[in-house]
């Protein structure tokens, strides 16, 4: 039975990439000091007005093909998670097929799910490659929450940034993604949340859970989902080494989404786990949402921090609520070494 192998990566910021200093200047009440020690992010990348996820996606995944000498032909199904889709309908995946010149009888689909998306994504692409329905998976994660974020908005503008990720999945003979572990709890869907936008009416609209401090569609109750992270995720550890028979010494690297410093030191605290083995890595781009996890892969890689025949944890939570968990063993990189 073949099984899904996470390939090469192709990363695609916009070009406006906007700065802490450019903040204080810009709000001099801000204390972007405080700030940045807090987040531990130092700047991130915006899109412009007119630029959209399918923008960013279609750009990581040209320039994926581009590095990798990837046939687009051999393409046999798109897989995009986005919360920034371009239209309600038609499907983003759809437009982004025939920009991308993919074959028509190549399968294409978008969901939305946000800073688990990474994870989910990966098993749905698991299930394709061990049904026989595809062999070569083109799995994009596009974001652009800056749109939903008013410039004046203190919490969330030094928070999250503008990506997307091109992410080649393959079928492989080895099972080097696997036990996958999910959770949701739809009680925490007033942590975060654009509540416009969509079929419900205003008025039936989903309230937040506190008072709204800024005037941004998107919604943040920071303290809320910290305090549902820093539970769910030590135990959805557990669970996932628990069906992989593994246990926490057979773990060469902790992976997980990429959302504030403050927050990932809390789990590495809970964890006891330090940066070498839970990696921080969001000062230069922020919180990202679905695209965290394949931009630290590809920063992993890059640092040659990833080792051959170690087994990692790919862990993603938040918007939802919804958690997911995986083991990785990287395979690939084996292969290119090798050659």
């Amino acid at each position: 039975m073949p099984f899904a192998e996470i390939g090469p990566i192709a990363i695609h910021f916009p070009s406006r990439v906007e700065t802490n200093e450019q903040l204080q200047a810009e709000f001099p009440e801000w204390d972007m000091k405080a700030i940045g020690e807090k987040t531990g992010i130092q700047q991130r990348y915006i899109a412009e007005p007119t630029q959209t996820a399918s923008d960013l996606a279609v750009a990581a995944a040209e320039k994926l093909f581009r590095e990798q000498s990837i046939d687009p032909a051999s393409i046999d199904f798109l897989l995009l998670c986005t919360q920034t889709p371009d239209y309600p309908l038609p499907t983003t995946a759809c437009l982004i097929q025939q920009r991308l010149g993919l074959r028509q009888n190549c399968g294409a689909l978008d969901f939305n799910l946000g800073c688990s998306g990474f994870v989910y994504g990966l098993a749905l692409a698991d299930g394709l490659i061990r049904s026989g329905a595809a062999k070569r998976i083109l799995f994009l994660t596009a974001e652009t929450y800056s749109k939903y974020i008013d410039n004046d908005d203190r919490s969330l503008r030094t928070i999250f940034g503008d990506a997307a990720a091109a992410t080649l999945i393959e079928a492989s003979e080895e099972s080097v993604v696997r036990s996958f572990q999910f959770g949701t709890d739809g009680s925490g869907a007033d942590t975060l949340l654009v509540s416009d936008g969509g079929a419900r009416a205003e008025a039936d609209a989903i309230k937040p859970r506190h008072r709204k401090r800024w005037s941004s569609r998107l919604y943040m109750d920071g303290p809320s989902l910290m305090n549902f992270t820093v539970v769910a995720v030590p135990k959805l550890i557990e669970e996932v080494l628990e069906s992989a028979q593994l246990t926490r010494a057979d773990i060469h690297l902790y992976l997980l989404h990429q959302a504030t410093r403050k927050m990932l030191e809390q789990l590495q605290t809970r964890l006891e786990l330090g940066d070498e083995k839970l990696p921080i890595r969001l000062e230069n781009y922020g919180n990202t949402v679905s695209s965290t996890l394949p931009i630290l892969i590809n920063d992993m890689r890059a640092e040659g921090k990833i080792q051959s025949g170690r087994e990692n944890l790919l862990i993603g939570f938040g918007v939802g609520w919804s958690w997911a968990g995986c083991v990785w063993r990287d395979s690939w990189l084996d292969r290119t070494l090798a050659r």
